[in-house]
């Protein structure tokens, strides 16, 4: 299925509407009574998994065991986990939320020079999915390549602020080696080769891309959502928080719990590839964003991919007798089409892919 060149209907800019000051959001972006967020008390005091890597790179043996067990614990039990001490400097990541913060703060002109189609999803654009009547959610976007290579164009990237190319490229470059050594520990973890997920995923012909978010402040935050539940279509996930604003909200079990952002800490999520790779051992999880009245916040998902065109199915080492393929193959290109024609929507298509 090709995507069309052009968006099938009128694109509104969210942080246009909020900026407005009207105290109702558009019927477009209000959510059916079961899909509007809860904002349950009860499960305040919980949080994902919080797993510091120093040790990793610089403790003994059993030190690094222990680590690698709290991470094969999140991976198995949450989906999520953050990582701290994980060799990306303050610095860097202050400086490239920042920037990216200023990058929406732009005019409006210059953020429109990088409006995007969905063809590609690259630059600047509101909507995921284009299903035309759709429900939106209530966020902007910048969508950019960073590899392979060949689809990495700096061209496409913003020149404003002036430092944000750079400022991207080299947090880019971290993300990218957190994401292989992770694959590592993960397929250690799972008693594979520790080059097996490096490998399945491309070897180091992978993709990378990062989708900023913000969302700017809404006055219905009870009627709507930043983001709608969905969990990743890709391989995994590094989302770099808003540390003063609260967004994000994992499933477990049937509740909903929002995240505490660590300081300086990198939030790592299962996606549906890696679910499939490791047959169900490794879950992705349901995850969304809701919105603040009086706040607006900045994300940046960096997404960890198999490449395109790879075949995707179980690790022949992790299916037995007793437990079967649970999914069929197919290529990461063919798998995202789902969520950029129709959206988010939960987990239905990771569960599509599961063997009769």
């Amino acid at each position: 299925m090709d995507l069309p060149s052009a968006w099938l209907e009128p694109i509104v800019r969210v942080q246009t509407l909020s900026d407005t000051g009207s105290p109702v959001i558009p019927d477009r972006y209000i959510k059916p009574l079961f899909q509007r967020p809860s904002f349950n008390t009860q499960s305040n005091n919980q949080n994902i998994p919080i797993i510091d890597l120093y040790e990793l790179k610089n403790g003994c043996a059993t030190a690094q065991k222990a680590v690698m067990d709290q991470i094969s614990i999140a991976c198995r039990e949450w989906g999520f986990f953050q990582v701290v001490n994980h060799g990306i400097s303050d610095e860097l990541v202050d400086g490239a939320r920042e920037v990216w913060k200023e990058f929406f703060h732009q005019p409006m002109e210059v953020k429109q020079d990088y409006a995007n189609t969905p063809k590609t999803y690259e630059g600047y654009g509101s909507r995921l999915g284009i299903q035309k009547g759709a429900i939106l959610d209530w966020s902007d976007y910048f969508f950019l390549h960073y590899l392979p290579s060949k689809l990495k164009n700096h061209k496409k990237w913003p020149s404003q602020p002036p430092f944000l190319r750079d400022v991207t490229e080299e947090y880019s470059k971290e993300i990218v080696r957190l994401g292989k050594d992770l694959l590592r520990v993960f397929s250690i973890n799972l008693g594979l080769q520790e080059d097996y997920l490096q490998g399945a995923f491309g070897v180091d012909d992978i993709g990378a891309c990062l989708r900023v978010n913000f969302y700017p402040k809404c006055p219905q935050p009870d009627l709507t959502l930043g983001l709608s539940s969905h969990s990743d279509p890709g391989g995994m996930t590094f989302l770099l928080p808003d540390e003063h604003v609260s967004g994000l909200q994992v499933r477990k079990g049937d509740e909903w719990i929002t995240v505490k952002p660590a300081r300086h800490a990198i939030i790592v999520n299962i996606g549906d590839q890696i679910q499939v790779l490791t047959n169900g051992i490794y879950k992705s999880v349901e995850h969304r964003v809701i919105v603040n009245p009086d706040k607006e916040r900045v994300s940046l998902a960096y997404f960890f991919n198999p490449k395109s065109d790879v075949l995707i199915k179980p690790a022949t080492e992790l299916v037995t007798s007793t437990k079967p393929a649970l999914y069929e193959p197919m290529t990461f290109d063919e798998y995202r089409l789902f969520i950029r024609t129709k959206g988010p929507q939960g987990k239905s298509q990771v569960e599509s892919l599961k063997c009769s």
